[in-house]
């Protein structure tokens, strides 16, 4: 019998469960997505993951992110420019009043959200359309992020803003140089014990 804390095995093929929602989706290996998670026109990369309730659109995430429950990235908006922002202006066919407006939705696709690498995303969080979030960041739980968010910089609150930075501009730089993100998985296997044990400084003097 496993512990309690113990994560269920993953495979290096992404993990889809069957009761989540993968539609034109590029998926990194030892990926995982929980049930009720639906993702649309996508990237996620490599060891990255989302646990349940989870809502994903026109969005790249980079590797080893970790987002937790009920988070939304790139939720719909509307023409709010317009005489009426209902979406029967865009969404025609549906209310048989004509054609799609396929310029709205070019409109959303191009305003793309971004996460970095090693990026943590609290339970209850929306990031909204064209926010780019830096990589090491984390957004705290129930926040509201509507502008980009630098790396290892820690946000939250409606609307989110900065609360700390994680490490020093150096040690920043540090491990962006050291990129340990793209480390193949033996190397992640055979460097574990450093991950846990080393301080920052320590790491980045190794392996920069």
């Amino acid at each position: 019998m496993s512990a309690p804390h113990q994560k269920p095995s993953l495979t290096e093929a992404p993990n889809v469960h069957p009761d989540a929602s993968v539609m034109n989706c590029e998926l990194g290996i030892w990926t995982e997505v929980g049930a009720h998670t639906h993702m649309r026109e996508s990237q996620m990369g490599d060891y990255s993951y989302i646990v349940q309730d989870g809502d994903v659109v026109w969005s790249t995430i980079g590797k080893f992110c970790s987002i937790a429950r009920r988070v939304r990235l790139n939720p719909g908006n509307h023409a709010t420019w317009r005489a009426s922002q209902h979406h029967f202006t865009y969404r025609a066919a549906a209310y048989g009043l004509g054609e799609d407006d396929g310029d709205f939705f070019q409109w959303r696709k191009d305003d793309w959200v971004t996460l970095g690498h090693d990026v943590w995303i609290g339970h209850n969080v929306t990031v909204l359309a064209g926010v780019t979030i830096g990589t090491g960041a984390i957004v705290a739980a129930g926040a509201v992020v509507s502008k980009d968010v630098a790396p290892y910089t820690v946000v939250g609150g409606v609307a989110a803003k900065e609360i700390k930075r994680r490490f020093t501009a150096e040690q920043e730089q540090g491990l962006m140089d050291v990129a340990w993100w793209d480390w193949n998985h033996d190397q992640l296997k055979e460097r574990l014990p450093d991950f846990r044990s080393l301080s920052i400084d320590a790491f980045i003097e190794k392996y920069r």
